[in-house]
């Protein structure tokens, strides 16, 4: 009897070897040949799930984005059964940073997206690629919830703190790719902001 295939695990599979040779080479020098030799299939198989280069990065963009929301997750599970804002904030932020392999190339592979982006309608039209407004949004609702709590100074501006936190977090990421910084700084970089906006300094999370 013929193995059963699972299409959608081969899909994935094949989207999450492109994440891999991406981080490695960068997204605009990866062609269809080298993610299937990356993934240890055929060019034929990856052309008859995806038929062109752009539905595979279409796919692989959303790929991106799912281990992104598992990143996230895993550090608020870390900090503990029930998070504060202070603890969800660092989740966010922190797990944006390229701090390890997986993170490096995460970083690398969605700053290669948004630059194709820019001269590409359909990545450009694509969620994943306005998640900047939806994490602004999510650290300034944090934040008010912080500032109702007493956490902060009952005067801050949530709106203008969260754009600060995400263009901060955006250009750490980037000094640590090109080797600026390290990751232990940028990491301290980033709280010692944190610790400014909230009242009490100890922090929810681990480095």
């Amino acid at each position: 009897m013929p193995k059963r295939v699972d299409h959608d695990e081969r899909r994935a599979e094949i989207a999450r070897a492109l994440v891999r040779v991406a981080g490695r080479r960068g997204l605009h020098a990866v062609g269809m040949r080298d993610v299937a030799a990356e993934a240890g299939v055929s060019l034929r198989l990856v052309q008859y799930y995806f038929e062109t280069k752009e539905n595979l990065l279409l796919y692989g963009l959303r790929q991106l984005a799912e281990r992104f929301g598992e990143r996230v997750a895993a550090r608020v599970r870390a900090a503990r059964d029930d998070p504060g804002p202070r603890a969800m904030i660092e989740a966010l932020l922190l797990a944006a940073l390229p701090t390890d392999e997986e993170s490096r190339a995460l970083h690398l592979v969605y700053t290669s997206y948004a630059v194709l982006a820019m001269t590409d309608e359909a990545l450009a039209a694509q969620p994943f690629l306005k998640s900047p407004d939806a994490a602004e949004e999510s650290l300034a609702v944090l934040l008010q919830q912080a500032r109702a709590a007493g956490l902060t100074a009952p005067d801050i501006d949530v709106r203008a703190e969260a754009v600060t936190l995400l263009a901060l977090s955006a250009g750490l990421g980037t000094s640590v790719l090109v080797g600026q910084r390290t990751a232990e700084d940028a990491v301290a970089v980033l709280l010692r902001q944190l610790d400014r906006i909230f009242r009490e300094s100890g922090r929810a999370l681990d480095d």
